[in-house]
């Protein structure tokens, strides 16, 4: 079986669409995407919001440190 590949864009907009209250298996039907695909999406989308978190502490504190 052949797997699906789907962009960025369409990922993003999935999870959006489910930050803004919508279910996961009303989006999983419209979309024709499996409810486990959806909670890896967001997931992934958790994990790199934390790491442009964290990034942007870094350079920050970065830019404190090259003033002294």
């Amino acid at each position: 079986m052949k797997q699906k590949r789907y962009n960025h864009e369409f990922k993003q907009t999935v999870v959006e669409l489910y930050r803004s209250g919508q279910a996961v298996n009303d989006l999983a039907r419209e979309y024709g995407v499996s409810e486990v695909t959806i909670y890896k999406w967001m997931k992934l989308a958790s994990e790199v919001s934390v790491i442009q978190k964290e990034n942007l502490k870094l350079k920050k504190a970065m830019t404190i440190f090259a003033r002294k």
